[in-house]
């Protein structure tokens, strides 16, 4: 089963690879406000085609590296 998240690109130095930051929204269980809540994804990039601030889509892969477990499946939009 393969999982795909939305994020943004925040880093493209590492050679063929991507950080990708997902944020999504929970509930806080006592106070019911909305939080976001933010994580860092290492994904692979084969063709090093997504700068910083793209929206990309990256998609779950076997172990790549000791970190890579997502590789970059499209740029949904570029950043500036």
């Amino acid at each position: 089963m393969e999982i795909r998240k939305k994020g943004k690109v925040i880093s493209n130095k590492p050679d063929k690879t991507i950080i990708v930051e997902v944020e999504r929204r929970v509930q806080h269980p006592l106070y019911k406000k909305l939080i976001i809540k933010r994580k860092k994804f290492y994904a692979h990039d084969e063709h090093n085609e997504a700068i910083v601030g793209d929206i990309v889509q990256i998609v779950s892969v076997r172990p790549i590296s000791k970190l890579k477990r997502w590789r970059l499946e499209k740029i949904l939009s570029k950043g500036e």
